[in-house]
């Protein structure tokens, strides 16, 4: 009778050179979206030569690029011709409503990747060695403004949904660190009886306002400008969104901004938070596990929260127990009772 024998794992130095070279990866995703190719391909130039006279570059180019997008899982290669995968065709086409190629301008921004230039040194103080992006009137959010919404709709539909916006009720809805503003634009898109209240720094609320006034929805956009811990936030609030803040904190900042929320909500209303929540391990899903890195380089004290930090702390914070929507993606959304 035949016996197998197991083999000891053998090391193996592809992870650390592939890690080291990621880089590359990143370099090759933004030069194929400054260069449009995957609207390109989508176009139907699928062969080098095509590529090369559409992008004014050159075939060995090409090429090289867009076979290394195949390796990497953004495209597809059958005889010598490209094609998009699902995710690129909805993503990283130019022409789809869900293009996200504008994220470069605000991931790649020099306000955002500047934090990550000695990261060591911010393992070393435990956060940010640059100040971060949490300062007041920060730049960096007017870009992340214009840049992020495409990633943003699918939650704001969700959102929108959770709060039950189709049914028409009156509501009045307080969005802190509105941004771009499409959460509260979407309910209010939705619900015709909405009321939405933006909070913001100035600068950004600028955009939030011309997102609104696209939606038509204007004369039911009001607007705070100032910080989420200093201004008077109102009250008499139904719905009051969280969306991609606390994690820039750490638990006591959130929940001192959490009472404040609190006493803003009528009765019986309910904060509505969107946050990257990784598993109580800490290492997985992957997506809202690593985002703990982006908070040590990018804040003082932030972090990626379980799901249990975040009910203790708004339970803390006087409300009841939350419930947790895992979104596809990397987030999860979490309503909370007042």
């Amino acid at each position: 009778m035949a016996t197998t024998t197991t083999q000891p794992h053998q090391p193996n130095p592809e992870l650390i050179f592939e890690t080291l070279n990621a880089y590359q990866r990143t370099n090759a995703l933004r030069a194929a979206i400054d260069l449009d190719l995957f609207t390109a391909i989508a176009e139907g130039v699928t062969t080098a030569a095509g590529l090369a006279g559409r992008l004014n570059v050159a075939e060995r180019g090409a090429r090289i690029l867009c076979d290394y997008l195949t390796v990497v899982g953004f495209l597809t290669k059958q005889n010598g011709q490209w094609s998009l995968t699902p995710d690129s065709a909805m993503f990283l086409d130019r022409r789809s409503p869900a293009y996200m190629g504008a994220m470069v301008r605000f991931l790649h921004s020099p306000g955002l990747m500047g934090n990550f230039s000695d990261l060591a040194a911010a393992v070393k103080k435990g956060g940010s060695v640059t100040g971060g992006t949490v300062e007041p009137e920060n730049p960096v959010w007017v870009e992340f403004a214009h840049s992020m919404v495409p990633l943003m709709a699918m939650p704001a539909d969700f959102i929108a949904g959770v709060v039950d916006a189709d049914a028409g009720a009156p509501c009045k809805v307080l969005d802190i660190a509105a941004g771009h503003g499409i959460f509260g634009v979407t309910i209010a898109r939705r619900n015709p009886n909405a009321r939405i209240v933006a909070l913001d720094w100035g600068m950004v609320l600028e955009v939030a306002r011309e997102n609104a006034a696209k939606a038509g929805v204007s004369d039911r956009y009001e607007t705070i400008a100032g910080s989420a811990f200093e201004v008077d936030l109102g009250k008499d609030y139904d719905v009051v969104l969280l969306t991609n803040f606390l994690h820039h904190f750490d638990v006591p900042t959130c929940e001192g901004l959490l009472r404040r929320v609190h006493a803003a909500l009528k009765p019986g209303g309910k904060a509505v938070t969107l946050e990257f929540v990784p598993n109580e391990d800490r290492v997985s899903p992957p997506a809202a596990a690593t985002f703990s890195l982006m908070m040590l380089g990018s804040t003082p004290a932030g972090d990626a929260y379980t799901f249990a930090e975040l009910d203790r702390m708004f339970r803390n914070s006087g409300f009841g127990p939350s419930e947790a929507h895992k979104l596809p993606g990397p987030q999860t959304v979490i309503v909370s009772p007042a």
